[in-house]
């Protein structure tokens, strides 16, 4: 009777855990077909655009609905370049944030601080676009292009940047307020990464006399390397892809300008303001392929981030 017993719960483990390993099978091929589908419903949509235009599409900056003739290199410069300004000023900023809050910040601050960073990265795209809009831009235009045009603008390398009419928006203008959203997101992230190291290792290098930084640089990095990779990725992943705050403060311009105070454009916001207005085929298949380039621009991206986590490894166990 016990071995009957044991045999039936045996077999009823056995059929659990099989339908277990397929559900979880099928969830995987689901993320995967989903991943083809789009791949494939992006190439099919842009095939009238490739054919058309070809490589040139992604070198040239004329696009002009009128007489169907388009180029992607205005939005594909504008969403790296405002992507660039995000993170240089974003990632610092978080990095601060989150080494504050698990090795600094005293008790009683750390809870409000955080639910104060989970306020922000909570607030809607279309409301930091506003603020950039009516408030931002106008006292960046005011009281910040000015000096950047004085005392900026006249250096030999990097003045070319600075150039131009204190109008508020532009590029410029887009990747502060993109890096005042992807702020929350990657000082989130790395704070939970930050939390999740052994507190034996960080109080041994304490023992030993280390300081903080050396902690944060020896212990802290090396261990959560992985998470705070991933939490750059997810600012990157959101300043490449944010739509509507840039369309408020970008300027929405197809003229290709090298100064950073002058208006632009990106992918996102290219696709928000033309996307209803494309009646002819040829029109919807270039916007098409400006979805298809940002899709492609993101996974050379991750790519490129998964290499480097392998180099990093590899380096580590030479060290070791």
């Amino acid at each position: 009777m016990k071995n009957s017993l044991s045999e039936q719960r045996s077999e009823r483990f056995a059929l659990q855990d099989t339908l277990f390993i397929n559900a979880t099978r099928l969830f995987t091929f689901i993320v995967f077909a989903l991943l083809l589908s789009i791949i494939i419903s992006l190439i099919i949509g842009s095939l009238l655009s490739i054919k058309a235009f070809g490589f040139p599409f992604i070198t040239s900056a004329v696009w002009n609905p009128v007489t169907q003739k388009f180029g992607a290199l205005v939005p594909v410069v504008g969403t790296l370049v405002t992507s660039i300004i995000a993170l240089l000023i974003g990632v610092p900023i978080s990095f601060g944030i989150a080494l504050f809050l698990t090795e600094l910040s005293p008790n009683w601050l750390k809870r409000p601080l955080g639910i104060a960073i989970e306020l922000l990265a909570g607030i809607p795209s279309i409301i930091y676009g506003m603020w950039g809009l009516f408030v931002f831009a106008p006292f960046f235009g005011d009281n910040i292009e000015p000096w950047l045009i004085d005392k900026l603008g006249p250096l030999p390398g990097i003045g070319f940047l600075f150039q131009g009419a204190p109008m508020g928006i532009g590029v410029l203008t887009a990747g502060l307020i993109l890096a005042i959203m992807v702020i929350p997101f990657i000082s989130a992230v790395m704070r939970d990464v930050f939390e999740i190291v052994p507190p034996l290792l960080k109080e041994s290098a304490y023992g030993l006399g280390a300081t903080t930084w050396e902690v944060v640089r020896h212990i802290v990095l090396p261990y959560a390397r992985i998470g705070v990779v991933g939490s750059i990725l997810l600012g990157l992943g959101r300043a490449m892809g944010e739509t509507m705050a840039v369309t408020f403060v970008i300027g929405n311009s197809d003229d290709l300008s090298s100064s950073l105070l002058m208006p632009g454009n990106t992918i996102s916001s290219t696709l928000a303001n033309e996307f209803t207005e494309a009646t002819r085929p040829l029109y919807l298949s270039a916007l098409t392929e400006l979805g298809l380039i940002l899709f492609f621009i993101t996974f050379i991206v991750l790519a490129i981030s998964k290499l480097l986590l392998l180099q990093l490894g590899k380096q580590e166990g030479l060290e070791s």
